[in-house]
C-alpha cells in the first residue's frame, strides 16, 4: 500500500476535456477542465506553433531561438467545431484537435495524414526541481526516416536513435556519443515524400526518441519548461529548412577572407614561432587568410591580456602578420580568473556581472586560469560590458576575428563538468537557474562577442566563431564541431556533423582537420583536407600535446595534395561565396545531403557521405586508407567528373577510381561554375577576368554568381553583383542568358567561358545577336571564349 502522497499521485498526467476556446488574431485557445491550455499560434500557412500549460495560465513568452526581426503572416485561417474536434485550416495545412483529450493531427489538404499524436502532451511533476517534466509522443509511419538536431556523431538518418540535448565539453568524442556541445532541437520527418519539421524550442535538457524504445513512436521530452513547439510544413525537405532557418534566424555575410583556408593549433608561442608558421605557408604556396592564438598567448590564461615574454609587441606583430595577408584571430574563454590585480576581474566584481549560486555566492570553477568566476551573458547589461572588452584587441591591435571556446560552459575537475545546476541567471528579467540558462550559455557568450568584434572592427565585417551553441546562435557566429579525434572514424564523423549542421540552420560550420586529439597519419590528414576544403569553415587545428598538424608535418606528398585542395577552395571562393549570399538570403543550406537534395529518391534516404556542396558540385570524400576508389551513389540527374570531364548518368551506385590526390567530384550537367585565379591570400591578385566553366546540358539550368566588395557594408545599400545565368543547349545549339541585378562594378572586365561537353563543332557565335569574330581551329583545340562582361546573350552554333 502506498502511503506516501508524492509517491501515491506520482506519474503521467493528461490535458481532459476540452471546456471552451477562444480564437483572437492568428493564435486560438483550447482551456480543459484540468487547466490545461493549448495555445495554437499560425505564424504561416506552413508554420504553426503549438504552446501547451498545466498551470491555467503561461508564462513570459521569451525565447533566444526566434528571430523577432522576421515578418510573419499567413493568407487564410478558419477555425470550425465538429462533434469531436475543432478544425484549424490555412491555405497548406489542417489541424484537428480533439475534444476529449487535446489530441492533435495536421493534414494535407487533400487529407494526407502528416503528423498526428500518439498519447499526445503529457507531463510529470518535478519533486526535486518543482515545475514539470514535459512529454510529447508522436506517431511514426512505416518506413519514416528522421533528420537534422544539429551537431551529432551519428548516422545521418536518425531512426532507432535516441538523443541528448545538453551542451557538453565532450574532449575526444566516439560515434554516438550523446550529448556533445550545441544544442539544436530541431528535427525533419520524411514518409510517403512528404518532409515536416519540429523545432521543440526549450533550453532545458531535452532527449528526442526516434523510435528506439517504441518500434512506432517518436517523443520528445524535457526536464523542465514548456512543452513549445513548431511545426514546419514542406512538403518539401528544402521548405522545412528554410522555413526553420527563418524563424531562427541568418547571419550577415563574412568577409571573403573568413572563407579562405585557416591553421590553428593549441599553442602557435611565441612570437617568433608565429611568423615561422606563417612564411611556411608563403614559402610553400599553400594559400592561407587567418593564423589563430589559442590561450597561451595571454598572460597566465587571462581573458584580454597578453603574455609579453611570448609577444613583446602584439599591435606591431599583428600588422607585419597583415601585410602578408595573415588576419589573427585570438581565442577568449568566459572563465575570468579570480585575481584582484586582474582589470577584467576588478570591473566584473565591482559590478557584480559574474554568476551567482542560489544562496547568494559567487559561482566559482576551475579552467585555465585556475579558480574563476563567469560572467551572466544572459543579463544585457553583462553583454554590452563584454562587447566593449574588445576594444583594445580589436581597435587598438588589430585582431580581425574571435574564436569563443569552453562555453558550454565547461568547468574542469567537476563530476558534471560544467556548473552546479542552482547557478542563478538574469535571463533577460526571467530569472531562472542553469538547468534551463546552461544551452544557451554558450550562444549568449557569443552574442556578446559579436556584438563587441562588429562595433570595433566597423566598417568591416565581423568573425566569431564558437564551440557551443542553441538553436539562433547563427545569427552571431560560425562554429566547429569541437574535440575530434584523428581517426577514420571521425573523418567519417565529421563528414556527417557539418552536413546535420547545414540543414539544422547553422550552416558556417566545420572540423578541425586532421583531429584535435591525437596525430593522423599523412595520409588521413590528406583525406580530411580533401574534405574539409568543401566544408563552409575550413580550419586545421590540432593539441599541441600530440605533435605537429601542418601540411609540411607529413611528406612532399602530402604537401602537394594540401596545396592543390586549398588551391581548389580559393578558385571556388566566388562559388563559396554565392553559396553563403543564398544560405544568408533565403535559408538555402550552403551544404545539402543526398536526401534534401532528392527526397523523393529513397536511395538517398540512408546516405551518409555524398553531399552537393552550393547548388551545383557533388562530393563524396575518401573515408578509408589505402583506397583506390570507392563505390558512391551519384543522384538522378547528368554529371560530368571534375577531374576527367567524363559524363555520368545518376540515379544509380557507382564505383569512381580515385588517385591518392583525387576525391570523387561531380558538377551537375548544365551549370556555371565560377572560379578565380589561385591567390594566396584573399585580395593578393588584381586580375582582369572571371573564369567561367560550363558543362553541356541538353536542356535548361540557373547558375548563379554572387560578388562585392568582399568586405564592408556596401552591399546592403545595394552596391553587390548578382549574376544569373540561364542555359539553354539543344543537339546544335547553346545559348547562355545572362541577368545582373546590383550596383556593383566588379573589378575585373571579361569573362573566360571554359565549355566543357559540347557535343557539335561550332561554327558560329553571336553576342546580343551580333556575330563575332572567332578561330574555329583555336576554339577546336582549346574550347573557350573571352567575351567582354555585361552581354545578355551568348548564341553559339554548331554543327
Amino acid at each position: 500500500m502506498i502511503t506516501n502522497t508524492a509517491l501515491e499521485y506520482k506519474g503521467n498526467l493528461f490535458p481532459s476535456k476540452v471546456v471552451s476556446y477562444e480564437h483572437e488574431g492568428d493564435s486560438i485557445s483550447f482551456n480543459t477542465d484540468n487547466n490545461v491550455i493549448l495555445k495554437v499560434t499560425i505564424l504561416r500557412d506552413s508554420l504553426i506553433r503549438f504552446r501547451f500549460t498545466t498551470k491555467g495560465y503561461f508564462s513570459n513568452d521569451f525565447s533566444y531561438a526566434i528571430d523577432k526581426s522576421q515578418l510573419h503572416g499567413y493568407n487564410f485561417l478558419n477555425v470550425s467545431e465538429e462533434e469531436n474536434h475543432f478544425e484549424i485550416r490555412t491555405s497548406k495545412v489542417k489541424c484537428k484537435i480533439k475534444k476529449a483529450d487535446l489530441r492533435l493531427s495536421i493534414y494535407d489538404l487533400n487529407d494526407f495524414l502528416i503528423l498526428e499524436d500518439e498519447l499526445g502532451f503529457h507531463w510529470e511533476e518535478s519533486y526535486e526541481y518543482g515545475g514539470n517534466i514535459v512529454k510529447m509522443s508522436k506517431s511514426s509511419k512505416d518506413g519514416e526516416c528522421f533528420y537534422g538536431l544539429g551537431d551529432k556523431a551519428t548516422q545521418m538518418n536518425l531512426k532507432g536513435k535516441r538523443v541528448e540535448n545538453f551542451a557538453t565539453d565532450q574532449y575526444a568524442y566516439h560515434k554516438d556519443q550523446e550529448p556533445l556541445y550545441k544544442v539544436v532541437p530541431f528535427y525533419i520527418g520524411l514518409h510517403n515524400k512528404q518532409s515536416y519539421g519540429i523545432f521543440f524550442d526549450n533550453t532545458f535538457r531535452t532527449f528526442f526518441d526516434f523510435c528506439q524504445e517504441r518500434r512506432n513512436v517518436t517523443s520528445f521530452w524535457s526536464e523542465g519548461g514548456e512543452m513549445n513547439y513548431y511545426f514546419v510544413y514542406g512538403p518539401q525537405m528544402q521548405d522545412v529548412v528554410t522555413t526553420y532557418t527563418d524563424l531562427t534566424g541568418k547571419p550577415e555575410l563574412p568577409p571573403l577572407w573568413v572563407l579562405g583556408y585557416h591553421q590553428c593549433k593549441w599553442s602557435y608561442y611565441p612570437e617568433s614561432k608565429v611568423k615561422e608558421i606563417t612564411s611556411k605557408f608563403r614559402e610553400l604556396k599553400i594559400p592561407c587568410d587567418a593564423i589563430y592564438l589559442d590561450i597561451d598567448y595571454m598572460d597566465g590564461f587571462r581573458c584580454f591580456t597578453w603574455n609579453k615574454d611570448y609577444f613583446p609587441d602584439p599591435k606591431k606583430m599583428v600588422a607585419e602578420l597583415a601585410e602578408d595577408g595573415f588576419k589573427t584571430i585570438v581565442i577568449i574563454d568566459p572563465g575570468i580568473k579570480i585575481d584582484k590585480n586582474y582589470w577584467v576581474y576588478q570591473e566584473g566584481l565591482e559590478k557584480d556581472y559574474f554568476c551567482k549560486r542560489a544562496d547568494g555566492p559567487y559561482m566559482k570553477g576551475k579552467v585555465w586560469p585556475g579558480e574563476c568566476n563567469f560572467p551572466d551573458y544572459t543579463n544585457p547589461v553583462v553583454r554590452e560590458w563584454w562587447a566593449g572588452l574588445f576594444k583594445e584587441l580589436i581597435s587598438d591591435i588589430g585582431v580581425k576575428g574571435v574564436w569563443n571556446d569552453m562555453n558550454e560552459p565547461a568547468v574542469m575537475e567537476v563530476p558534471n563538468k560544467t556548473f552546479p545546476m542552482d547557478v542563478r541567471h538574469f535571463y533577460d528579467g526571467n530569472p531562472c537557474s542553469h538547468r534551463k540558462a546552461h544551452n544557451i550559455y554558450g550562444t549568449q557568450m557569443a552574442r556578446a562577442t559579436y556584438h563587441g568584434v562588429k562595433r570595433f572592427v566597423y566598417p568591416k565585417r565581423p568573425f566569431v566563431i564558437t564551440r557551443s551553441a542553441y538553436s539562433g546562435a547563427q545569427r552571431y557566429t560560425s562554429s566547429w564541431t569541437g574535440d575530434n579525434v584523428a581517426t577514420w572514424e571521425h573523418l567519417w564523423i565529421a563528414n556527417i556533423q557539418v552536413q546535420r549542421m547545414s540543414i539544422s540552420g547553422m550552416g558556417f560550420t566545420g572540423s578541425d582537420i586532421g583531429g584535435f586529439a591525437e596525430q593522423p597519419t599523412g595520409e588521413l590528414y590528406a583525406r580530411w583536407i580533401q574534405l574539409g576544403v568543401f566544408h563552409p569553415f575550413c580550419r586545421t587545428h590540432s593539441s599541441g600535446d600530440h605533435g605537429n598538424q601542418e601540411p609540411w608535418a607529413f611528406d612532399e606528398e602530402v604537401i602537394n595534395i594540401t596545396r592543390k585542395f586549398v588551391s581548389l577552395r580559393y578558385q571556388l571562393l566566388p562559388y563559396l561565396y554565392t553559396m553563403f549570399w543564398q544560405y544568408i538570403e533565403e535559408g538555402i543550406p550552403m551544404l545539402k545531403p543526398l536526401v534534401y537534395y532528392d527526397q523523393d529518391d529513397t536511395q538517398t534516404h540512408y546516405r551518409n557521405d555524398e553531399f552537393i556542396f552550393g547548388n551545383h558540385i557533388l562530393v563524396c570524400p575518401i573515408l578509408e586508407p589505402n583506397a583506390v576508389g570507392r563505390r558512391m551513389y551519384i543522384p538522378r540527374g547528368e554529371w560530368y567528373n571534375y577531374w576527367t570531364n567524363e559524363f555520368a548518368i545518376g540515379g544509380r551506385e557507382v564505383w569512381v577510381d580515385s588517385k591518392f590526390d583525387e576525391i570523387p567530384v561531380f558538377v551537375k550537367a548544365g551549370s556555371i561554375i565560377p572560379k578565380y585565379p589561385v591567390q594566396q591570400y584573399v585580395g593578393e591578385l588584381e586580375f582582369d577576368e572571371l573564369v567561367l566553366d560550363y558543362y553541356f546540358k541538353i536542356g535548361k539550368e540557373k547558375s548563379e554568381v554572387y560578388e562585392d566588395a568582399q568586405d564592408g557594408y556596401d552591399y546592403k545599400k545595394g552596391r553587390f553583383s548578382f549574376l544569373s545565368f540561364r542555359t539553354i543547349g539543344k543537339e546544335k545549339e547553346l545559348i547562355i542568358q545572362l541577368h545582373k541585378e546590383g550596383k556593383y562594378e566588379t573589378p575585373y572586365g571579361k569573362y573566360k567561358i571554359n565549355f566543357i561537353g559540347l557535343p557539335f563543332k561550332v561554327t558560329e557565335v553571336e553576342i546580343d545577336n551580333e556575330k563575332i569574330e572567332f578561330s574555329a581551329v583555336d576554339f577546336e583545340l582549346n574550347h573557350f571564349l573571352i567575351v567582354e562582361k555585361g552581354f545578355n546573350e551568348l548564341h553559339i552554333v554548331g554543327e
